[in-house]
């Protein structure tokens, strides 16, 4: 780490371990299947593909600042109000915004114990103190939650379905927590997975029907828009005037715009997407378990392999990544002996099985 004497970052800074990425591929690699991001296989709708080329066009000119056409796309596809609606470059430049606007020094920003890695990264660059609270078997313990609330707390912030676990809590625990948070607490929904569980609106009715609750969304995820950077956030009125005070002008690319609005209006596209992924996975799932490596009932577009310690799971990921197949070492989220594989199309799940098949043979030979 380099340091100077007398230019200094702000306090938190310097404690924040950079997020890591998947790996795309082994050093020195030639042909490889990444499914170590969570991507959609199948890619994005081709309406997206082709809004996306045509604003090639126009690359002179910025972007609206306003973002209304997406709001008012995503509205009309979810039913909800589009002054209500909020856009960044992905859902964890809005996770940012809320830190940069209700957490600060003195203040405690909460989340779970496998929670998505933004949420520290994001408060200790607000100056706030991150603080975890346990989970129960690899799901959110809404008691837990609670009982780690302080009049310090800010912000809460829950990824339901979770990532890097998968699991989800009930509506029911949902509102339970909203209900029972203290005064001064915002609780953030991250519902970067919510397309993937048939039915769900990421829990939209329920910041609908209070003023202490936001979603985030993403575009990343089932839509396949990635590489685009785009993301959105649902929430009562004064917290979109506070982050939209807060946001850059031009935080959106007119092409990610034009994209996602394309993608969110394709619902037969994402339908299909959705039951492809949902076959594969509980296809992928149910492999996995007859060869000694089960995993949590899934509601992502991945599967959270449990291998019998650290050890065995270090040497899967390595033959995996021998063999051309990369998958996600979540060490770094306290499931060291656990990995995490997205869900590919056929071949790739086929790939995977089969040599984790393979390897776990050898491991027991």
């Amino acid at each position: 780490m380099s340091t100077h004497p007398d230019i200094v970052p702000q306090p938190g800074i310097l404690d924040i371990t950079p997020y890591t990425a998947g790996k795309s591929g082994p050093a020195g690699g030639n042909r490889v299947t990444k499914l170590s991001s969570n991507e959609n296989p199948l890619g994005p709708s081709p309406l997206a593909k082709a809004a996306y080329k045509k604003m090639a066009e126009s690359l002179e000119t910025y972007p609206p600042s306003d973002h209304f056409a997406l709001r008012s796309a995503i509205a009309k596809t979810h039913r909800l109000n589009p002054e209500n609606i909020i856009c960044g470059a992905g859902s964890d430049e809005i996770i940012t915004l809320l830190c940069q606007t209700y957490a600060g020094p003195d203040h405690e920003v909460l989340y779970t114990e496998h929670g998505f890695s933004m949420y520290r990264i994001s408060a200790l660059a607000a100056g706030a103190t991150p603080v975890i609270a346990p989970e129960s078997n690899r799901v959110a313990d809404i008691d837990a939650l609670l009982g780690a609330c302080t009049d310090a707390t800010r912000l809460v912030f829950l990824a339901n379905p979770n990532n890097p676990t998968g699991t989800m809590v009930s509506d029911a625990e949902i509102t339970r927590l909203a209900q029972n948070l203290p005064k001064q607490a915002l609780l953030v929904l991250d519902g970067a997975y919510a397309e993937f569980v048939p039915g769900f609106d990421g829990h939209a009715g329920l910041v609908a029907a209070r003023d202490n609750v936001f979603m985030t969304r993403t575009f990343s995820k089932i839509y396949g828009l990635g590489g685009a950077r785009v993301g959105w956030g649902f929430g009562p009125d004064h917290v979109i005037d506070a982050l939209t005070r807060v946001r850059g002008p031009f935080n959106v690319s007119a092409a990610g715009l034009k994209a996602a609005e394309a993608a969110v209006q394709d619902t037969e596209y994402t339908a299909r997407c959705q039951q492809e992924n949902a076959k594969w996975r509980n296809w992928l799932a149910t492999k996995l378990a007859s060869v000694g490596v089960p995993s949590d009932p899934g509601h992502t577009n991945f599967i959270l392999a449990r291998f019998e310690n650290t050890e065995t799971a270090l040497a899967c990921d390595a033959y995996l990544a021998k063999h051309g197949l990369i998958v996600r070492n979540v060490a770094g989220y306290g499931l060291p002996e656990f990995l995490r594989i997205s869900i590919g199309d056929e071949i790739a799940c086929r790939a995977v099985a089969g040599r984790i098949a393979e390897f776990m043979k050898g491991a027991r030979a």
